[in-house]
């Protein structure tokens, strides 16, 4: 709950401080004094959109920070989640500046709107008079039912489920696309893949014909040369060989007598040997240097065969072109094995699709349930806020796919007359009725949630006397279990009911027209009550009166 507010700098408010309690209280104040400023400051702290309109006139920024008691209320989960430090209170605060930048803390580490409001609608529910209009919203109605019925473990099953079965069905919709685009390629694909295939081209080929084609093509040149290299070694003319195979002999005979003749030997005949091997090769190398046309043309077709699948492909080596013909057979394969695929996709469905429909069972159950309370609650209620004849229904029907909350579409149905038959509520209840329809819906609900904070925004309007007592009683009440509940009225009958009561008022400073709220004393409480009650003269008709409403309350 709000323990304490501080506001600075936000449109009419200079620096406000107050302090709240739990329970029930009342914020009083004449029309135009700032109560809407003072709600407009709690609305932004938050999380609603900033605005840099709203800061002072002369001020750089706004400030608003406020102190919350949040250990009674399970909020544990949700800080751990968003990493944020958790402890008994916890302080929010909301800055603007001149410029339009906005920030925001919690427990002093800065959280993005998006938190802050998320937090903010754990911490407090505003209702205001436009907020009737959520009765016309089918899925505010489920909430509310949902609430009553204490379904959120059913529902976050559901939900779990409901999430896979989304992303099965998101999954079975892909692949129908890529399969019918994958078909309407498949002769294409095929066609290439049979090409490729066909090719058989094999590692190391491309450079190998590339040799060879070079030798091929230059045969003759090749083949002389090496004969003509084999006769300059062991010719008949110049014999290396034989002049080599001498001059070692020479040396041999002298070693006895000249011990270097002896290494000297060696070497020539190591010389001789790998010259007489070298010669070998060569003409060995010359015998299978063959010019053949016919292989020739062969290899040029080759070759002319795989630079045109490079060049086709737009690829630029071998492994490439293998890559591409991989994949080529991976999606034709896909194409073959795309029904079976298909298949299993929807029998998973199928499975799910039973085991959501079985949840969003009991789900409806809970809710069918709690709606006969609620209908029985509702109105009664409303009966005691001057609806005699009330007539209320939750009507139920059922969705044709299931939906993120069910299978479920609720309508409230009201009818303020016997003679008249319950209709939809958004369409048949007048101003004065939708609220009192929300009010009773806010008293019932507050005890199947958790939210430690209810603000009320002259819920009362368009109604006095027994009715605006019974408006506050039963506000009043919903203030009760720790809870608590703030409300912004004009009634003096709603005002005497507050175990506390602020006033909203403005007055004239030499900073100019300020806002700023206080909490009355018992004899303040008094003649603001009296003050409600007779306007501006104050009579002591209306002071006795006011006691009277505050001794009652």
């Amino acid at each position: 709950m709000l323990k304490h507010i501080s506001i600075r700098n936000f449109a009419l408010i200079e620096h406000v401080e107050v302090d709240f309690s739990a329970g029930f209280s009342v914020i009083t104040g004449e029309t135009g004094h700032g109560k809407s400023v003072f709600l407009g400051a709690i609305s932004m702290l938050l999380g609603q959109r900033s605005d840099a309109k709203a800061i002072r006139d002369g001020a750089d920024r706004c400030v608003i920070e406020g102190c919350f008691d949040i250990s009674d209320f399970a909020m544990q989960g949700w800080f751990e989640e968003n990493d944020l430090d958790y402890d008994s209170e916890c302080i929010v605060r909301r800055e603007v500046a001149v410029s339009g930048r906005s920030r925001a803390f919690v427990n002093d580490t800065p959280v993005s709107v998006a938190q802050l409001k998320e937090l903010g609608a754990r911490l407090v529910d505003i209702h205001s008079q436009h907020q009737n209009l959520l009765l016309g919203d089918r899925n505010y109605q489920m909430r509310v039912l949902d609430i009553l019925s204490g379904n959120s473990a059913q529902l976050d099953n559901y939900k779990k489920q409901y999430d896979v079965y989304l992303s099965l069905n998101s999954e079975l919709k892909k692949l129908r696309e890529v399969l019918e685009n994958s078909r309407r390629d498949e002769d294409w694909l095929r066609f290439q893949l049979e090409e490729l295939e066909s090719a058989a081209i094999t590692d190391g080929e491309l450079e190998s014909l590339e040799e060879e084609v070079q030798e091929l093509s230059h045969a003759e040149e090749i083949q002389a040369a090496l004969y003509g290299a084999c006769a300059g070694i062991d010719g008949d003319e110049n014999n290396l060989l034989q002049a080599l195979r001498e001059s070692a002999t020479a040396l041999s005979r002298i070693s006895a007598h000249y011990g270097a003749a002896g290494e000297l030997s060696d070497r020539l005949e190591n010389c001789y040997i790998e010259l007489k091997d070298c010669c070998s090769e060569i003409a060995q190398r010359a015998e299978r240097v063959q010019y053949s046309p016919e292989r020739l043309e062969f290899v040029e077709r080759r070759l002319a065969l795989i630079y045109g699948l490079l060049k086709k492909h737009r690829v630029e080596n071998v492994g490439e072109l293998q890559a591409l013909t991989a994949d080529f057979a991976s999606r034709l394969d896909k194409i073959v094995c795309g029904d079976d695929d298909i298949l299993d996709l929807e029998r998973r469905i199928g499975v799910i699709g039973k085991e959501l429909s079985a949840l969003a069972g009991e789900i409806t159950d809970t809710r069918k349930a709690s709606a006969v309370q609620l209908q029985q609650q509702i109105v009664g209620l409303l009966v005691n806020l001057g609806m005699p004849m009330i007539r209320f229904e939750v009507d139920f029907a059922a969705t044709d796919s299931f939906t993120p909350l069910g299978c479920d579409v609720i309508t409230f149905l009201f009818s303020a007359n016997s003679s008249s038959a319950p209709q939809p509520l958004c369409d048949v209840a007048s101003g004065g009725e939708m609220a009192r329809v929300m009010l009773a819906l806010k008293s019932l609900v507050a005890s199947g949630c958790s939210q430690p904070t209810l603000i009320f925004d002259e819920v009362d309007t368009g109604v006095s006397g027994v009715l605006a007592e019974r408006m506050g009683r039963m506000m009043q009440q919903m203030g009760c279990a720790n809870r608590q509940v703030l409300s912004i009225t004009h009634l003096p009958q709603v005002a005497a009911l507050g175990s506390r009561h602020y006033k909203v008022h403005k007055e004239e400073t030499v900073n100019g027209t300020v806002t700023d709220i206080v909490e009355l004393e018992q004899q303040e409480r008094v003649r603001e009550i009296a003050q409600m009650m007779s306007g501006e003269v104050l009579t002591d008709a209306a002071i006795s009166a006011a006691n009277l409403l505050l001794s009652q309350s």
